[in-house]
């Protein structure tokens, strides 16, 4: 098959992470696959044998977006792809508009519950020949704005080639993801026990960075905590750490946490949706914004070297499956397409 994958940017993040991973799959699986975003950090982990072109599909501007379906529908015909596949809301009306204009099928993933529910943003979803949710909660959030048409896969996570064992000396925390207030970062902070020994390395970047840095100053954390902004290498980060953190207030799925246990690394996290979907329970998250309950959880793992919460492994799907059902997908929407040709 030959795939068309439109997402906003490369930067960071888990949408970024999904493409690039699935679209390095479908290559090494003999398929042939065209990224087209706005390019980022994170451009540079697509293999070489997949083709990035380089257009401004982040921009919500509706002549952009019009000029870009144009020349994205150019490029469909000119490599004969078979069909579209969207990830994001803006990326999803332009491939709307080229795969009509090419005259093949398109597709979208919902990558998260959007805040906003006006039900005509997401024409896009409802008239694509497959909608995808990422986890169950994004479905459940959005499934007035979305119709019949959505099938859940989970993200997928390749192999590591990195086991976790407990590092000893001072206990060292850790958070990895973009810098946003929604993270909950700054709970994590303001929870950490200042009667007791750790470390905390914060490893991403967003708008929210200076807030933060202004925070662990306030709090005297500044000999404590590191920022060490972007990285391509967060498997290493992980299984150097003693304990993951992820207070996130709102999530679709959570690729961040869903790895740290993938690695075996232990993980104090919070009761939303997407994480007791993965953990298949609420037994041991925290409520979000809970601060007394971060504190809690910390100090007992500086002291026990235990969290209360697990993620069973069979909970974790791996990027084998989640490729294979993307696969079928693509295979039924083509069939189904020829079929009503």
């Amino acid at each position: 098959m030959k795939i068309i994958e439109i997402l906003p940017e490369l930067d960071i993040g888990g949408v970024e992470r999904h493409v690039i991973d699935l679209s390095n799959e479908l290559v090494r699986r003999g398929h042939e696959v065209i990224v087209i975003s706005a390019g980022g950090k994170m451009q540079s982990q697509l293999r070489t044998s997949v083709r990035h072109i380089n257009l401004p599909v982040h921009k919500k501007n509706p002549f952009t977006g019009w000029l870009c379906a144009k020349k994205i529908a150019h490029i469909a015909k000119t490599y004969r792809a078979d069909l579209i596949h969207a990830h994001s809301r803006v990326p999803a009306w332009i491939a709307m508009i080229a795969a009509k204009n090419a005259g093949i099928p398109f597709i979208t993933t919902a990558h998260s519950d959007f805040s906003t529910k006006t039900r005509w943003i997401y024409k896009p979803y409802r008239d694509a020949n497959v909608n995808i949710c990422v986890s169950r909660a994004v479905l459940n959030g959005m499934k007035g704005c979305f119709s019949d048409n959505t099938k859940i896969i989970l993200n997928g996570l390749d192999t590591p080639n990195v086991s976790w064992q407990m590092p000893g000396g001072t206990p060292k925390f850790l958070y990895i993801g973009r810098l946003v207030e929604y993270k909950g970062i700054q709970d994590a902070l303001h929870a950490m026990p200042k009667e007791l020994s750790w470390t905390f390395d914060i490893v991403g970047e967003g708008n929210y960075r200076k807030k933060l840095e202004e925070l662990v100053k306030e709090l005297g954390f500044y000999n404590r905590v590191t920022f060490h902004g972007y990285s391509d290498k967060t498997d290493e980060f992980m299984v150097n750490a003693s304990c993951f953190i992820f207070p996130s207030h709102d999530e679709s799925f959570g690729l961040a946490l869903a790895r740290a246990a993938q690695i075996g690394l232990p993980f104090i996290a919070t009761n939303i949706d997407a994480f007791s979907e993965l953990c298949g329970s609420q037994k041991g998250l925290i409520d979000p914004g809970d601060i007394t309950g971060l504190n809690k959880a910390i100090a007992k793992f500086i002291k026990t070297k235990n969290t209360e919460v697990v993620m069973p492994k069979e909970n974790i799907p791996t990027l084998d499956k989640m490729t294979d059902e993307v696969i079928k997908v693509y295979e039924d929407v083509l069939s189904g397409f020829e079929k009503n040709k």
